[in-house]
């Protein structure tokens, strides 16, 4: 009787998941460069911070086009995708959110519900993706936004600090609500999440 063959992590990844590993490490650039801003206050560390989430944009859909040119597609490059994917495009912009000034009670809670959101929109196409691809390897359409459009998030902040419109002079300014404070601009944070876990959205994939 055969004994099944022990499960290798390096000898089962395939060039996309390499490809999907780097989209990972710029998001937990992204993470760190945020923070070392925060430290250092140095245009360069949040400037750099938000080129790697497009960055990061790049290697997703370089390992989406590898996969499909090589016939790659696996169980373990599905759930690299996703988890990279929640690092660079639901992490990443909330930290430099964080860093941008958003720091306020209500704040907090933006991002968080923001996070939770691409965190709930990932595991909802992994879920339906067999279904909604009609048992092809590529999915019709996608519910809600796909996350990756939080880039937007990243190239906005960019601009904020271009204008030098960060901390204390964020468009909006800050409102005391309750016992916290909310910067308006945080509700683009709400608003992103909202579109993502959209059940009515229906975006055709290309």
């Amino acid at each position: 009787m055969m004994t099944p063959r022990r499960f290798s992590m390096i000898r089962e990844f395939h060039l996309a998941d390499f490809l999907t590993l780097a989209n990972a490490a710029c998001g937990v650039g992204a993470v760190l460069f945020s923070m070392r801003y925060m430290g250092s206050g140095a245009s360069a560390d949040f400037l750099t911070a938000a080129a790697l989430v497009p960055g990061a944009l790049l290697f997703d859909w370089l390992d989406g086009r590898v996969a499909r040119w090589r016939h790659e597609h696996t169980a373990l490059g599905r759930e690299l995708d996703s988890l990279a994917d929640i690092l660079s495009f639901g992490m990443a912009p909330a930290a430099l959110g964080y860093a941008a000034g958003l720091r306020g009670g209500w704040d907090w809670f933006a991002l968080t519900f923001f996070v939770c959101c691409g965190v709930s929109r990932l595991a909802r196409y992994n879920v339906t993706a067999e279904q909604l691809s009609a048992g092809g390897d590529k999915v019709a359409y996608f519910e809600g936004t796909p996350i990756p459009t939080t880039v937007l998030l990243a190239g906005l902040l960019a601009i904020l600090l271009w204008q030098d419109r960060l901390g204390e002079r964020l468009y909006g300014g800050v409102w005391t609500i309750g016992v916290a404070d909310l910067h308006p601009l945080s509700l683009l944070f709400v608003l992103s999440g909202s579109l993502m876990i959209s059940k009515t959205l229906k975006i055709p994939k290309i």
